[in-house]
């Protein structure tokens, strides 16, 4: 079990398939326990072989099996079914049965509630049918779905409707048509009973396309959010790159057990319902905010992924990462720019660059893999959107413009490499992109060394910069890669933007001649995802915060001099408020009200997370601790400030972008008003006043994180409130889940019983144990090893159920090279815990072992 488990897959033994599938016909009678499905396929030899035909298949029943109509038995085994010889070009009807209601996986054909629906990708076709299931072989579909009419009066597939009829029985069907050729990945099937939101859109060139939202009964009245978001992504594609939707028809269904965000199925979106509904009273701006960018990300997909895909999964960054590109421009044209892109950033710090420095590490076209699921990475979508950034900053707006155009229109009905991609950029700009492409093949988060030096007699600026990127689990070797860095330069007449482009280990740059010594501001706009090693007091660091142009150069200042005191406290075993940092404070509480969004994210406190990928060892206590003292003083010290901030506005919930900010702005002064026990009057009333989930939502996370007595009060009263909405539940479970108090472990087992939490259910698992694993830094690494234990005893549950969240689960486990030796060891123990266990599945043995390699 274990080597079966242990086999990787090599992007260097990629071969081309030996045959191909371009007509497929799908036949389903839908039933909970015994559908059947039936599978016609025209096969065709490529190629001068004589190589048996092998079909992926996992978990199915096969009944029947014809070549030109003629039965056979071929050979099968657990995962595939091998035809020992067959003609050049035939027919093959193959007819199998499948278990949806107890497919707890969530991959292939399962029930959702009380719907079927599917999720394909990376390789769930192959628990519906047997197939060649990869994406370089690409098929036309045509698809009849029989069920019964009551229950299922929606019948749903790919592409267009093309005819429909009823039964005796009570049954109906539905056939299906899609004209384009797609791999198995992006097949989708959905069966239900649901309400229905419908729209139009009118294309550029005056096509009629019909919108529909399929959502579950009682929930039509969140959905309008999503067709708007939609129709706003429609036209934004279409303005911005010159794409226009392709089909009739374009629809969306929301359901409730998914395993990721959302799925791009060509013309047939999944997607989980967090991602779609939304109303002002359960939903919040974060949700609102996040439902706009998802919709927008599976619609772009509909050319970067679907109309143009990946050849083999070792590209899936070619789709990722060009796509959240994508829509994280879609989200800073609709909202403020610069909070886009500080969330952006954020999530790199926080979580990209911890896989790059633990045991998963790996490039956005990874080398090798054991279980594709696992390379569902913040890497290959997150830092594969900085590469795709850089590109776009190297070429400029109307150079990247000319690549794209050039790579839709060459490689339109293709599946493609990452290399084509690039090959599109350089060939539409007649420039060398050969350096570029090492970031595709390179793991690990460069550091980025600045030095300046400023001559006092001639008045000339420069800057040295040096790159190195330190070993990664997967990489011992490194080489210069090509940075795009962009700076400013501060002076007394203003300041002077530019991009350095750094293309050697190391390069030195004049910038200019000035009366007297700049300031040196770098990395603007977070121009290339890398550490940045820059000495600057705290006084250089004011002076950015206070005057630079770029707002994410500003944010980033403010979080380095609090970065750096916390650091100085933590070591010191005492927390003071410097006369810089108070000024750092008192600076930005004056422009807040003109200001409100960056404000806000300057007022914040750095996470956890992203103050302890600063350091090569931590002391989680001492760090911990220095950030809440640090919380206590800044609430003592500007006590009548936040009261003034926080506020109440009288106006109703709109989301619009002053409202987001005034919401944000608040909620950021109520978290340090919380840490005063006198303001105890102020967060009930604002509790009661709410009128939406955004302010509500404020004042249990102030609450929470300052562990104030009413915090508990206040849950069972929003408990009581919303106990048979599934969505706001996902909220209440990950208050308990992240909340660092000391019976939070035991608080935690007891709500696995609760009666709106099902492990079944990925969104109740990520809200509750996920929240607790990445986001209750006490709980979690208490030194008495309890959290590690309660997360290592609950995945061995989960790993049966859905071994995709699982894995997804275990993250905050894996990288703990920076924590003392004596966690080290508790979390070495409860990973050897699990690699002990033989029925262990391969998307948690590939992270586990390779954990315990790390740490050998």
């Amino acid at each position: 079990m274990s080597e079966s488990r242990a086999k990787a897959m090599r992007l260097a033994d990629y071969q081309q398939p030996d045959f191909l599938i371009p007509e497929l016909s799908l036949e389903f009678e839908l039933d909970d326990h015994q559908t059947q499905v039936i599978a016609t396929s025209k096969i065709v030899r490529q190629g001068d072989h004589d190589r048996p035909l092998v079909l992926h298949g996992e978990k199915l029943e096969l009944t029947e099996v014809q070549i030109n109509g003629q039965a056979v038995q071929p050979q099968g085994s657990d995962t595939d079914l091998t035809f020992a010889s067959v003609p050049d070009e035939f027919t093959l009807r193959i007819v199998t049965r499948i278990d949806p209601a107890n497919n707890t996986s969530l991959e292939g054909l399962y029930k959702s509630g009380q719907a079927f629906c599917t999720q394909c990708e990376a390789e769930g076709f192959r628990k519906i049918t047997y197939f060649l299931d990869r994406p370089d072989v690409m098929a036309r579909y045509q698809v009849k779905i029989t069920a019964d009419k009551a229950r299922y009066p929606y019948l749903l597939s790919n592409g267009n409707k093309v005819d429909a009829g009823e039964l005796p029985d009570g049954r109906h069907w539905v056939r299906w048509d899609d004209p384009f050729f797609k791999p198995s990945y992006l097949f989708a099937l959905v069966a239900g009973d649901f309400d229905l939101l419908e729209d139009e859109f009118i294309t550029q060139s005056g096509r009629k396309v019909a919108l529909q939202i399929f959502v579950d009964k009682g929930n039509l009245h969140r959905a309008g959010h999503a067709m708007r978001s939609l129709k706003k992504a429609m036209a934004w594609d279409e303005q911005k790159y010159g794409l226009e939707y392709d089909l009739d028809i374009y629809m969306i269904v929301a359901v409730d057990f998914f395993n990721m965000g959302a799925m791009e199925n060509k013309g047939l979106n999944l997607f989980n319902s967090k991602f779609v509904l939304a109303d002002a009273a359960a939903a919040t701006d974060e949700d609102y905010f996040n439902i706009e960018s998802v919709i927008a990300h599976e619609y772009f997909h509909n050319w970067t992924g679907n109309r143009v895909t990946c050849r083999d999964w070792f590209q899936l960054s070619l789709k990722e990462g060009l796509t959240v590109f994508r829509d994280q421009q879609f989200s800073a044209d609709m909202a403020d720019p610069a909070i886009v892109r500080i969330k952006q950033v954020k999530v790199m710090r926080e979580h990209q660059f911890a896989e790059d420095a633990g045991p998963m590490s790996h490039p956005i076209r990874p080398a090798e893999v054991m279980e594709m699921n696992n390379f569902y990475s913040v890497t290959v979508y997150d830092k594969g959107a900085e590469v795709i950034r850089m590109l776009h900053t190297l070429l400029g707006e109307q150079g990247f413009r000319r690549g794209m155009d050039l790579y839709i229109s060459r490689h339109d009905g293709q599946a493609v490499t990452c290399d084509d991609f690039v090959q599109a950029m350089q060939d539409a700009n007649n420039v060398n992109l050969e350096l570029f492409k090492r970031w595709y093949s390179q793991s690990g988060t460069p550091v980025l060394s600045v030095k300046e030096q400023y001559d006092q007699q001639s008045g000339q600026f420069t800057v040295a910069l040096h790159q190195h990127t330190p070993p990664t689990a997967d990489q011992p070797h490194k080489q210069a890669l090509h940075l795009p860095i962009a700076l400013e330069v501060l002076g007394t007449h203003g300041s002077k933007s530019q991009v350095l482009s750094l293309t050697k280990e190391s390069q030195t740059f004049p910038l200019g001649q000035f009366e007297t010594k700049p300031q040196l501001a770098v990395l603007a706009g977070f121009s290339a995802p890398v550490k940045l090693d820059f000495k600057q007091d705290e006084q250089g660091l004011l002076n950015t915060v206070l005057y630079a142009q770029d707002p994410f150069l500003r944010w980033d200042a403010s979080q380095q001099l609090i970065s750096e005191a916390l650091h100085r406290a933590a070591e010191q075993g005492q927390t003071v408020l410097s006369d810089n940092l108070q000024g750092l404070f008192e600076g930005v509480l004056e422009f807040a009200p003109e200001q409100r969004a960056l404000a806000a994210e300057m007022l914040e406190l750095p996470s956890f997370e992203t103050l302890a990928q600063q350091r090569q060892r931590i002391d989680v206590d001492a760090l911990l601790n220095a950030r809440n003292a640090l919380k206590r003083l800044l609430a003592d010290r500007f006590h009548p400030q936040w009261q003034a901030l926080s506020a109440s506005s009288s106006q109703s919930y709109i989301y619009e972008a002053d409202q987001v900010q005034k919401r944000r702005l608040r909620a950021v002064c109520l978290g340090y008003l919380a840490h005063r026990q006198d303001q105890s009057t102020l967060l009930q009333s604002a509790y009661t006043t709410s009128d939406n989930m955004t302010d509500t939502l404020a004042v249990l996370k102030a609450c929470q994180q300052a562990d104030h007595p009413l915090f508990s009060g206040l849950m069972q009263d929003f408990e009581s409130r919303w106990q048979a909405d599934s969505l706001v539940m996902d909220k209440w479970f990950a208050l308990h889940g992240s909340h660092q108090h000391k019976d939070s472990l035991a608080k935690l087992q007891l709500l696995t019983s609760h009666a709106m939490y099902s492990i079944n259910n990925p969104n109740k698992v990520r809200a509750l144990i996920g929240s607790f694993a990445f986001y209750n830094t006490a709980g979690f690494h208490a030194l008495d090893g309890g959290g590690y234990r309660f997360v290592t005893d609950y995945l061995l549950k989960l790993d049966a159920v859905n071994p995709q969240v699982a894995s997804r689960l275990i993250t905050p486990m894996l990288g703990f090279a920076h924590l003392d030796d004596r966690r080290q060891d508790l979390l070495t123990q409860q990973l050897a815990r699990l690699l002990d266990n033989k029925s262990l599945s391969r998307d948690l043995f590939e992270k586990v072992s390779k954990a315990l390699k790390l740490s050998s």
